[in-house]
């Protein structure tokens, strides 16, 4: 596959680190102009200025995605400054350690993690969509979790979360094809962001961590389960381009055959 797309443009969050920032340069590469939305500033313009560094076009637009009027701000700022909007890739989202079972879990903490992953790729959609059908199309692509995919993860709340992202993927799907846009969800593994990192620690020490995926374990019997950024923002890539132009209100597990077996 050689997905090009020139005169494109594509809208990141969570585009300061981990997955959001491999996919920028990655996005860039193949000619896109990208929009680094991110919560933290600095992140934000680390990720522009090396889209730039890179031969590429990007503009840093710190934003927090569960604030309508930021959204609202950021799509904006991205349209005035390319001219349109024809991608989406939904990368900001996460848990935290406090997660757990319904029974346990804070309710701080369920507030919290639908707050960012829900209803941040919900006002995401909502500014973006308006302005690819202006476009005349486009692709959206959702990150979920293998654990919305299975009942065995501990964490309730981050299951439910990503759960109802393919729901909404798919009624976003359903409801602007004819408009030209595609919609399609990314279900992965153990990615070895920053973020994981922080919490889990390097691969070979998480099981020490009180990990209660035991990573290392589960290596076994899914030598592909965990991968690097790189390899997410590859498959969102694809999604985007036409080579998957078939694909739509789809679930691409990318989670190391965890769903499959």
């Amino acid at each position: 596959m050689n997905a090009r797309f020139d005169g494109k443009v594509a809208v990141i969050s969570g585009g300061g680190g981990g997955i959001g920032h491999a996919a920028s340069l990655a996005f860039a590469a193949a000619g896109a102009r990208i929009a680094v939305c991110d919560l933290d500033a600095a992140r934000c313009e680390r990720t522009a200025a090396a889209v730039v560094a890179a031969g590429g076009e990007a503009i840093a637009l710190p934003t927090d995605i569960t604030d309508d009027a930021q959204v609202a701000a950021a799509v904006a700022k991205a349209v005035a400054r390319f001219g349109r909007l024809d991608i989406l890739y939904n990368c900001a989202g996460g848990t935290v350690p406090q997660d757990g079972t319904v029974t346990d879990v804070p309710l701080d903490v369920f507030d919290r993690t639908f707050n960012l992953d829900v209803r941040g790729t919900f006002l995401c959609c909502r500014h973006a969509v308006p302005e690819m059908i202006r476009a005349g199309g486009g692709a959206i692509i959702n990150m979920s979790s293998g654990a919305a995919l299975r009942g065995a993860s501990p964490f309730h709340v981050y299951s439910a979360a990503k759960g109802a992202i393919l729901s909404l993927t798919r009624a976003l799907a359903g409801t602007y094809a004819k408009q030209g846009i595609r919609a399609n969800v990314i279900a992965s593994g153990r990615v070895m962001t920053d973020r994981i990192i922080r919490t889990f620690g390097a691969l070979d020490d998480q099981a020490k961590h009180n990990d209660p995926q035991d990573p290392v374990g589960r290596l076994r019997d899914y030598p592909f389960w965990v991968g690097e950024p790189e390899h997410i923002a590859a498959t969102a890539v694809f999604l985007a381009s036409d080579a998957a132009r078939m694909i739509t209100g789809a679930t691409i597990p990318a989670d190391g055959g965890r769903s499959a077996y």
